[in-house]
């Protein structure tokens, strides 16, 4: 209809955090403690990193998620501001906020401990409302497994694409039933090596396997690249080298915005690998990089 707004691209479902950096010489053994070198306390999690490089790169993005007790309100401006949609995050007021306290040693490598707050079941929680259907795609990342495969299923309905990122949660949250249960509505499933080759495991047959049920696996490598298996053929893309490193913590969740900005541009494959490898090293390099900044 003449006149319509354009219809949002992509919903992004997981954690807003807040997260505690702790640089230290290296990690402790057991009864042993070591120096703090730096800290920093930042805005972070899945739907975080994902909505902000996503919207920086051209994305129409909202985020679904909820946060508790604690979460600085000037941090939900900061995202207003970057023009994300905030109508799916919900404050429940009776439980810490999510938060991360990440120990990173000079290398890199990193030890992560979460308090999962909210995120950490689904509860009394709605689906959303009218307003989901406004959107092209819906990205599940962390977050409670039955109340996403409820999601997936209403999104689908809904006509809502589904993919499905469940990071390291895979290996704690997730069981075989309810990871067959969400990619059956699914049209992607991210990962890197470890989270693809557990899931795999869960539903049997390895990437076969994951394709018999859902028709793209994306998989992250690091300094490898990335790959991307679908029923046609596998496609590989090399990775960006980064100049500097300032964490590598979120180049993960970086890698997926770059691939769907090129994605909803309607490029190749093998463009969206590199898309999304590109937006890691720049996050490497410099974590949220400002808005307009080069690409």
């Amino acid at each position: 209809m003449p006149g319509a707004p354009a219809r949002r691209e992509l919903l992004v479902a997981g954690h807003v955090n807040v997260d505690r950096h702790l640089r230290v010489p290296r990690f402790p053994g057991p009864d042993r403690t070591e120096p703090v070198l730096a800290e920093r306390t930042e805005l972070g999690g899945t739907a975080t990193n994902l909505a902000r490089v996503a919207t920086r790169l051209g994305v129409r993005t909202g985020i679904l998620s909820r946060v508790g007790r604690g979460f600085p309100p000037e941090y939900s401006r900061l995202l207003r501001a970057e023009g994300i949609d905030l109508r799916g995050l919900s404050l429940d007021p009776d439980v810490p906020t999510p938060s991360c306290t990440i120990l990173e040693e000079p290398s890199g490598a990193t030890r992560t401990v979460i308090q999962q707050g909210p995120m950490g079941s689904a509860g009394s929680r709605e689906l959303p409302g009218r307003w989901l259907a406004e959107y092209a795609w819906l990205h599940l990342a962390t977050g409670d497994p039955s109340f996403y495969v409820e999601l997936a299923r209403a999104s689908r309905a809904r006509g809502v694409k589904v993919a499905v990122d469940p990071a390291q949660e895979i290996f704690y949250r997730w069981d075989a039933r309810r990871l067959r249960a969400v990619l059956a509505s699914a049209e992607v499933l991210f990962g890197n090596r470890r989270e693809i080759r557990h899931a795999g495991r869960l539903v049997g047959g390895g990437i076969r396997g994951l394709l018999a049920r859902v028709p793209l696996v994306v998989r992250t490598e690091g300094p490898a690249g990335a790959t991307a298996f679908s029923r046609v053929g596998t496609v590989r893309s090399a990775a960006t080298v980064p100049h500097r490193m300032r964490s590598l913590v979120g180049a993960g969740d970086a890698f997926r915005g770059g691939f769907y900005a090129r994605w909803f541009h309607g490029e190749t494959l093998a463009r969206c690998l590199d898309g999304g490898s590109q937006a890691a090293s720049r996050w490497i390099e410099q974590g949220a990089w400002a808005k307009g900044s080069a690409r």
